[in-house]
């Protein structure tokens, strides 16, 4: 059996709410294969999102581990930095700060690395920048982690490799427009573009029709699937039942805990 290319083994995930501690995981495991289209689904609060940013390296957890491609994402639990006004401590245990070593301190520039290089997002509410226009914003990811000098000597292939993508989901004559000026389906269209420009190898989708009318909802999730086809590794969020079971294989969490 092949090793998969995502996968989490044992994820605990609680915010802190002034002294109270919220559980939102509760030992979650779960396997991705490359080309595997994933969708999640659970009612509000059952931690489907939370699930996501942790496989993403969006958010910490406080306990267990992701490995993507054989290579575990997180630090050691003793040493890991929870983000802020998140508490990292065990329930009843007391907070402690521990200094990291080299190796944690690789593992982060590593994780950080593959939110932008390895991993694409794609977000209910666009996350367009206003001010830049809509080419602008799909060649942004490509300028990350790259010097002045870097960029200018990949500007034309990476300007050629976001037209490629504006044209495959419709949106190359609307290059030049602002994002106030585009529709909501055409403005995902855009988020999906961006997403797609460093060629990630996993995409991860969060609620991506929800800010969407059916129709326009159908046509984002018929162009998802359409990336998954050509093989493109796609994980899902999503609270509609009937789009969920579109996908390869569909993952229901309840109270934190997968069924």
């Amino acid at each position: 059996m092949s090793q998969p290319l995502l996968s989490c083994e044992n994820i605990h995930k609680a915010y802190q709410l002034g002294r109270t501690e919220l559980p939102v995981l509760r030992g979650v495991s779960l396997n991705i294969s490359r080309g595997e289209f994933v969708s999640i689904i659970g009612s509000s609060g059952s931690g489907k999102s939370t699930l996501l940013h942790v496989l993403s390296g969006l958010d910490v957890p406080q306990r267990g581990q992701v490995i993507y491609d054989g290579k575990p994402l997180f630090e050691a639990e003793g040493v890991r930095k929870i983000p802020v006004g998140r508490d990292s401590r065990p329930s009843g245990g007391e907070a402690k700060t521990v200094r990291g070593s080299s190796d944690d301190r690789l593992m982060e520039g590593r994780r950080n690395d593959l939110l932008n290089a390895a991993f694409g997002f794609v977000f209910q509410f666009y996350h367009l920048l206003p001010e830049f226009d809509v080419l602008e914003n799909v060649v942004l990811p490509q300028m990350v982690g790259r010097s002045v000098a870097g960029w200018l000597e990949n500007r034309t292939a990476g300007s050629t490799r976001a037209l490629e993508l504006l044209d495959r989901v419709g949106l190359k004559d609307r290059m030049h427009h602002r994002p106030n000026e585009l529709s909501g389906g055409e403005r995902q269209r855009v988020a999906i573009a961006r997403a797609l420009v460093n060629e990630p190898a996993v995409l991860f989708a969060d609620e991506p029709t929800g800010n969407l009318d059916g129709r326009t909802g159908q046509d984002i999730f018929g162009l998802l699937k359409n990336l998954n086809k050509a093989g493109q590794t796609l994980v899902m969020v999503t609270h509609d039942a009937e789009l969920a079971k579109q996908a390869d294989r569909v993952v229901r969490i309840v109270d934190g805990r997968l069924q």
